[in-house]
């Protein structure tokens, strides 16, 4: 629960931080524009709100591994959700009124978070989970995306240690190995998750584990 607060929390800080000519910049989501991103994170905000006033009486189909489906080939930018989400940031025009629909339902939502029992189950894509693997997966979510947003924003705040730590600890398990301990947690999962391509060294460091990855969430 604390770390999803503390990684949730500096995701939108580094939002609000913004110039309004970082919002058309590129993002790490390939094809996608920082403000894009952003408005996707209003998307995120919404369905933390959602499945968190969505408790659910049967046991849990899912936890904070089993949740992510892994798909072999990176998003081909068809999907209407996400072409949605393109036109609905064009929509918004300046980017303050983006920041502030953002801090507004993200707020909220860490708010709701943080009132959350942890073993309270929730439905969410017709699954049931403990909140507190749901947030575990907005810790995972929240930190890769806050990679994203500053991708190519050199001088914005990095995410917080814990949950680029707790981050990996789940990428491990999603991999069903860890990755080298050599490794930063940042490049595990830049690399984990096909943000970055491994260089020679990494890649024969990896052994084993480069069959598997990249590993394309969802």
């Amino acid at each position: 629960m604390d770390d999803f607060s503390r990684s949730w929390t500096a995701l939108l800080a580094a939002v609000a931080g913004l110039d309004d000519a970082d919002f058309a910049r590129p993002s790490g989501c390939a094809g996608w524009l920082v403000r894009d991103l952003v408005c996707h994170l209003v998307i995120d905000a919404q369905d933390i709100l959602i499945t968190l006033a969505t408790p659910a009486a049967t046991e849990p189909t899912r936890d904070a591994v089993t949740y992510w489906e892994v798909a072999d080939a990176p998003p081909a930018g068809d999907d209407p959700l996400d072409a949605l989400t393109v036109r609905l940031a064009a929509a918004y025009e300046e980017p303050r009124l983006l920041k502030f629909h953002l801090d507004d339902v993200g707020s909220a939502a860490g708010r709701a978070a943080g009132l959350a029992a942890p073993g309270l189950r929730v439905g969410t894509r017709d699954e049931v989970l403990a909140v507190a693997d749901y947030l575990s997966v907005y810790v995972l979510e929240s930190t890769l995306h806050h990679l994203d947003l500053t991708a190519h924003l050199p001088k914005a705040p990095a995410p917080p240690a814990e949950g680029l730590a707790r981050s990996r600890e789940l990428l491990d398990a999603i991999a069903g190995m860890p990755f080298p301990s050599s490794f930063s947690d940042r490049a595990a999962l830049l690399i984990g998750t096909g943000r970055r391509s491994p260089t020679e060294s990494e890649t024969a460091e990896l052994a084993q584990l480069a069959a598997r990855i990249p590993l394309f969430l969802g």
